[in-house]
């Protein structure tokens, strides 16, 4: 099923029919990908004196409750209330779902005792005003990223220039395969996110950012369209789905 999306007097043809679907389910089990020193989602059926909500257990639905943080378990959109003490919400920030998107795929340089995303690395495959949304794969690329368990791992992170060149070339929604665009232990200097979101001096309500996607190798840099799926959380964060679809 082929559609015609227009984004700023500009037409993309493209298949309904083959979404690449970059995000990461949630599961209630050690399977699921942890962050942020967190135990892994719990997905149960509710409990209420003799009921069970669960059909296998004699009820007529399955019921269930879940309980996860969507920073810590899986793939999550997030809005600059994410670092304010006002309160924003990513449900009332993101209001347009299709965007023009570019896949690029980095290697993290050794950088003391850490590993960085580089404002050289990006800048060699990033141009001003080429895309609105960059969506950023790390090499390795293993499938492992979809169960990891990244609590103290020291993870790579985006340089604050790095952030700042992504920025100032227009990119309004940046998607990563980590937890953060920041360093796991930096202090709470969030130099990435502030950098992106041009916070606090002219800061940019309408940016989002989206962590701990999954990029799978079958799909080669490049652009795309990108339709950015979010629940309607009133929250700074929202376990999101991006689907890209190739550009015919």
């Amino acid at each position: 099923m082929l559609a015609n999306i227009n984004h700023k007097d500009k037409s993309y043809q493209i298949d309904l029919s083959k979404p690449l679907d970059i995000s990461l389910g949630l599961r209630g089990d050690s399977k699921n990908p942890i962050a942020w020193y967190l135990g892994a989602p719990v997905i149960e059926p509710v409990k209420d004196g003799d009921f069970i909500g669960k059909v296998s257990e004699g009820a007529a639905v399955n019921f269930n409750n879940v309980k996860f943080n969507p920073h810590a378990h899986g793939t999550h959109t997030e809005c600059v209330g994410h670092i304010t003490r006002e309160f924003y919400s990513i449900n009332q920030t993101l209001k347009n779902f299709f965007f023009p998107a570019k896949v690029i795929s980095v290697t993290p340089e050794k950088w003391l005792e850490d590993m960085e995303i580089t404002q050289a690395m990006i800048s060699q495959k990033l141009r001003k005003d080429e895309t609105d949304a960059l969506v950023i794969r790390t090499l390795p690329n293993y499938n492992e990223k979809r169960s990891r368990k990244y609590s103290h791992t020291n993870w790579p992170f985006l340089s604050e220039n790095a952030a700042t060149y992504i920025r100032d070339c227009g990119v309004q929604h940046l998607l990563i395969d980590l937890p953060s665009v920041d360093k796991e232990k930096d202090d709470g200097k969030l130099l990435a996110h502030k950098a992106f979101w041009n916070y606090p001096k002219n800061t940019r309500f309408d940016a989002t950012i989206s962590e701990l996607i999954y990029v799978p190798n079958s799909i080669p840099d490049g652009n795309y369209l990108l339709n950015l799926q979010i629940a309607s959380f009133e929250n700074d964060a929202t376990p999101s789905k991006p689907v890209l679809y190739k550009l015919l």
